[in-house]
């Protein structure tokens, strides 16, 4: 609960396919919160039938204007549903929730993908300094400085 007695709420964000998977491991843990989630397909409003659910564009390096797109769709979410906390487990969707949450004084978690098991992912290094807690899921990965490794959770 927060200090007004209400359940905190989470803004849940990955991209398509791994990430959206990894995402959903997560959600058991997330039980007691008001969550949110945003993703990139329509059709994952399925997965999570009981949650309000945005969908956004998806945009990578390569589409400078996709991710000026994708910023505005981001930052308009976050000042609507003014999460206590924002998840994500990537990419570029998750980036700029973590990013646009924290200046509105939300709590931000990254957990790198799961599939990265020889670097961090692009997003993941990128949004790592912008995280409260930076997690990868490969011992090796772990720094001092960030990202953490707590353990196989996802």
């Amino acid at each position: 609960m927060t200090t007004s007695g209400r359940r905190p709420k989470v803004l849940a964000v990955a991209s398509s396919g791994g990430h959206w998977t990894q995402l959903l491991r997560i959600k058991p843990a997330l039980d007691s919160c008001e969550v949110v989630f945003v993703t990139v397909l329509p059709s994952y409003r399925t997965d999570v039938p009981e949650h309000r659910f945005y969908c956004v564009d998806d945009a990578n390096r390569w589409s400078k204007l996709g991710l000026i797109r994708l910023a505005l769709q981001m930052a308009w979410v976050v000042v609507k549903e003014r999460p206590d906390f924002v998840i994500s487990t990537g990419a570029a969707p998750g980036f700029f929730a973590l990013r646009f949450g924290r200046l509105l004084g939300a709590k931000t978690i990254w957990v790198d993908s799961v599939t990265n098991i020889d670097h961090l992912s692009m997003a993941g290094a990128m949004a790592g300094n912008h995280a409260d807690l930076w997690l990868t899921q490969w011992p090796h990965l772990a720094r001092s400085e960030g990202p953490h490794y707590g353990g196989s959770v996802i």
